[in-house]
């Protein structure tokens, strides 16, 4: 009977704060854009992240893989020879096409290129790849022009980097590594790391730059997921070979999993920070609430209300404070953040990849959540108070 009682007083005294909202205005308006900023903040931080990760995990497929140098952390440090290329193509495991394996021996450089409006140049990879290396990825659709000419020094743009930096349509010619270069087509690969890449043939990539007959990477296609092992197996165990194989979906994903984890880290600190401010304006707005009902307080005090209904009601009214916020502030995110377009830099490889900000459902409710926690920690002072109020010291005030 008790718990019921409690329920009822809770439900009439909350009614009653929520009702008087809207005599508080200014500090209500005060508290409901710090909480949105904040959350907004949030939000647009972490979609960040969540856009890069979201790049580099369509970027590798479950039936393909990477074989890099042994040691190697990247594409960029690794080194492998014509022979030992040949021998990765021909493992067991690795699925056949109408031309033979399919596979891509490929070749992994950086130039500059100016980014559109700045105009500051930036690090975009340049990679060359062999006649397979369409076939090994699914995605692989061109959007504009025509694929390059084996032979020739033509490029093919990714869309992502068509679109970041400038000078790359169908048509221009760029100069890079002492050479003229004839851009004759972009592509799309279904929003993989791919799209922010300029590609050439490699054999005209190896002379341009003078890396001889070598390559730093291959791509194979697998006949299954499942033949990864077979096809790790035969080559690990290889003594001509000293190599990692790893599946290309997960090799992507360690490259994204530090960069995604400082920017996250950064996003909390910067939110932790700016969630004070909007604490304190939830304590100002709260502790108005409270001052402007002392009488009323008493009042429900002297009949029989109790303090924890009293506690209950405020901290009710400073949580709705922050839910409406962290919708706005979330509202506010995804329309302004949403698909939008930047780049950053790949530490793996050390250029840029381009990407859009996602802003996921995951992250709206994250920004909710938070929200909720700024509201409640914003009434938890102002409803102790309230509680702790001396009935006859507030009646006197009548």
């Amino acid at each position: 009977m008790r718990f019921l009682n409690w329920l009822g007083q809770i439900a009439s005294v909350t009614g009653m704060n929520l009702r008087n909202v809207p005599a508080r205005p200014g500090s209500t308006i005060v508290a409901l854009l710090g909480i949105a900023g904040v959350v907004a903040v949030l939000v647009a931080v972490l979609s960040i992240s969540a856009g890069f990760k979201s790049t580099m995990a369509t970027t590798g497929a479950e039936d393909a893989a990477i074989v890099i140098r042994a040691g190697s952390t990247s594409e960029l440090s690794s080194g492998l020879s014509a022979d030992s290329v040949n021998i990765i193509a021909q493992a067991p495991g690795v699925a056949a096409g109408d031309n033979g394996p399919l596979s891509s021996a490929e070749l992994f450089v950086i130039v500059d290129a100016p980014k559109r409006g700045s105009g500051t140049d930036a690090n975009v990879p340049f990679r060359g790849v062999s006649r397979g290396g369409f076939e090994v990825r699914d995605h692989f659709r061109l959007t504009d022009g025509r694929l390059f000419e084996p032979g020739l020094r033509e490029v093919i743009v990714g869309q992502g980097a068509a679109r970041e930096f400038a000078n790359l349509e169908v048509g221009s010619t760029v100069s890079w590594g002492r050479n003229e270069w004839t851009v004759v087509g972009h592509f799309e690969d279904g929003g993989s790391l791919a799209e922010s890449e300029i590609w050439t043939d490699v054999r005209v990539l190896q002379d341009a730059y003078n890396r001889g007959n070598s390559f730093q990477s291959v791509r194979v296609k697998l006949e299954s997921p499942e033949a990864l092992q077979v096809f790790a197996d035969a080559l690990t165990s290889d003594a001509r070979l000293e190599v990692t194989v790893e599946r290309e979906s997960e090799f992507y994903a360690d490259q994204a999993g530090v960069l995604a984890s400082v920017i996250e880290s950064i996003g909390w600190v910067v939110t932790g920070m700016m969630g004070l401010g909007a604490v304190f304006a939830a304590i100002l707005t709260m502790y108005a609430s409270v001052s402007s009902r002392t009488v009323e307080i008493a009042t429900l005090r002297a009949l029989g209300f109790g303090r924890f209904p009293i506690v209950v009601s405020v901290l009710a009214e400073a949580l709705v404070l922050g839910v409406l916020g962290g919708a706005v502030g979330g509202i506010v995110a995804y329309i302004g953040f949403n698909g939008y377009q930047a780049s950053t830099l790949n530490w793996a490889s050390f250029s840029q990849v381009t990407f859009a900000f996602l802003v996921t459902p995951a992250l709206l409710v994250t920004g909710v959540i938070y929200a909720l926690i700024m509201g409640l920690v914003g009434g938890l002072i102002p409803s102790w108070r309230a509680a702790r109020q001396p009935i006859t010291t507030a009646l006197r005030e009548l």
